[in-house]
């Protein structure tokens, strides 16, 4: 039997939530300044540790802002590795502010 996982918006705690079975596994903080997101702290409970939920809820969340339209700035350490190894949410992070945070330029890719 497989768990269920879900990722949702507490914007009341500003944090995204990876939920197990309904029960809170971890979350990614965040700060909103207009049509911007910082995120600045993952953290999953040891207990869930191990299952590939802290790339679950950022991808979670980072879809959920590019829905939003928002930017991403990734000041949290973990934030920034998943986007510099997942290209396709480069776009989210200004390009202005992508050295800031050690990131790219540009996502490499030529042409489409």
């Amino acid at each position: 039997m497989s768990d269920s996982v879900v990722v949702a918006e507490d914007s009341a705690g500003s944090r995204f939530e990876v939920l197990v079975d309904g029960e809170a596994a971890g979350f990614v903080a965040y700060r909103r300044n207009g049509s911007t997101i910082s995120f600045t702290h993952t953290e999953i409970d040891e207990r869930f540790e191990g299952r590939g939920l802290g790339s679950v809820l950022v991808s979670g969340a980072l879809d959920a802002a590019r829905a939003q339209g928002a930017t991403v700035l990734p000041f949290c350490p973990f934030v920034r590795r998943y986007i510099s190894r997942h290209h396709e949410y480069l776009d989210l992070v200004p390009v202005d502010q992508r050295a800031r945070f050690e990131l790219p330029a540009d996502n490499g890719e030529v042409g489409t």
